[in-house]
């Protein structure tokens, strides 16, 4: 690894967690160049969705390529375009009963992120955001001042403003009035920004009632109300969007990672129609707005949502993983472990990020990647491929019980 130790970025970070290289990798597992075998919990933290080289969307890619498709394009129509703009309305958005139109923004999560909000500003002519405590949208400038992150927040070098910040199931009777006051002092935002579930931020999950307030709060004083599901959005929680079936009606969602299908970068906002049309031509562009690869990868990952077979599996998978967990937390009740989740995407709380650190360097010498997320990275996060085969699924939660096990006992 001299090299990268050479030549890299001091900035490199997961490498830190995971130091080795990784040569080849098939679903739910990676393999090294020493031919050690990983399981994957980690997922590209949310990429990769249908795991790793699925072979319907390798076999597609492979097929376009060999057919001289468009790779790149900038915004100009394609067929492979074309073909995820239909699917993505036949099977996602006309079920919902949503119009929302798709705008292809640059190719990650942040971009989706700045698009959303400067279509909010637009929209109601105001700047200031509402955002939330532990909530996490991203590293540039617009995204991350909507970040909660510290340790983020301070590598800016400029100040990050026009943010109000609240915080989690926060009672809003009370904001709501202020903000009706014109002597309050309160500016009126132009949007809100939240996530359903903050993965990055602790996988902290938020109520339905209380976003069903927010959203109320969102329509009172007239601000955009703005999902962003991109790291827990296309399946993660056992059903396409993390919001479905909560009656939210945002007027944004944002949405990256799992849709590209294969790992190949695509970022995408759905905003309603009398929203969009403030948008004039090429006012937001962007080098790569939807490769064709990425939506030769996406249309393939869309078929899982034919049919309810992939979400069911979702659904019980993510039963079993909080199952395991739970059982775990009891066997250790006096660490006052918490367990929080939905679908698969499901965490441990170990209230200590020098206690996490040490079980995801334990599961990482046993053959299981892991990471940590929350305040001082004390939140173990599990996220693996929906596509993961339950022997791996049941083989990554028992290393990982015994490294808790391990470092409970050497503490």
């Amino acid at each position: 690894m001299d090299v990268f130790e050479q030549w890299e970025s001091e900035v490199r970070g997961y490498c830190r967690t995971f130091p080795t290289v990784f040569k080849k990798a098939s679903n739910a597992r990676q393999i090294d160049e020493a031919g050690r075998s990983y399981i994957d919990f980690f997922a590209g933290a949310g990429v990769l969705n249908f795991g790793h080289n699925n072979p319907r969307m390798k076999q597609a890619l492979i097929d376009f390529i060999n057919a001289d498709g468009v790779a790149h394009s900038l915004d100009m129509f394609t067929d492979v375009k074309r073909a995820f703009i239909q699917a993505f309305a036949e099977l996602i958005l006309k079920p919902r009963g949503m119009t929302h139109k798709m705008q292809f923004t640059g190719p990650t999560g942040t971009n989706a992120v700045e698009a959303a909000l400067k279509l909010a500003r637009r929209v109601t002519g105001r700047r200031s955001v509402l955002a939330f405590s532990h909530g996490f949208h991203g590293m540039t400038l617009g995204s991350l001042a909507c970040t909660a992150n510290e340790y983020f927040r301070n590598a800016a070098g400029v100040p990050l403003e026009h943010v109000q910040r609240l915080s989690l199931e926060q009672p809003l009777d009370t904001l709501a009035a202020e903000m009706a006051d014109s002597s309050s002092g309160y500016e009126k935002p132009a949007a809100i920004l939240v996530e359903v579930i903050q993965a990055e931020g602790g996988v902290n999950v938020l109520s339905e009632d209380w976003l069903k307030a927010l959203r109320a709060f969102a329509r009172q004083v007239g601000a955009l109300f703005i999902i962003d599901d991109i790291q827990v959005g296309c399946g993660r929680t056992g059903s396409y969007f993390s919001f479905d079936g909560m009656d939210l009606d945002p007027d944004i969602v944002c949405l990256a990672k799992g849709i590209g299908g294969f790992g190949t970068p695509l970022a995408m906002n759905l905003a309603k129609p009398e929203h969009d049309r403030h948008w004039s031509p090429g006012e937001h562009t962007g080098t790569f707005r939807g490769q064709g690869l990425s939506f030769v990868a996406g249309r393939e990952a869309l078929r899982y949502f034919e049919d309810e077979t992939l979400m069911a599996e979702v659904r019980r998978k993510g039963a079993f993983m909080a199952e395991k967990l739970n059982d775990i937390a009891r066997a250790h009740s006096g660490q006052n472990f918490e367990v929080r989740g939905r679908g698969m995407i499901q965490a441990l709380d170990t209230h200590d990020g020098a206690f996490a650190k040490t079980v995801v360097s334990q599961c990482f010498d046993n053959g299981l990647l892991i990471g940590g997320c929350g305040t001082a990275g004390r939140v173990l996060k599990l996220m693996p491929p929906l596509t993961i085969p339950d022997d791996d699924l049941e083989k990554g939660l028992g290393i990982l019980e015994n490294a808790l096990r391990s470092v409970v006992t050497a503490a």
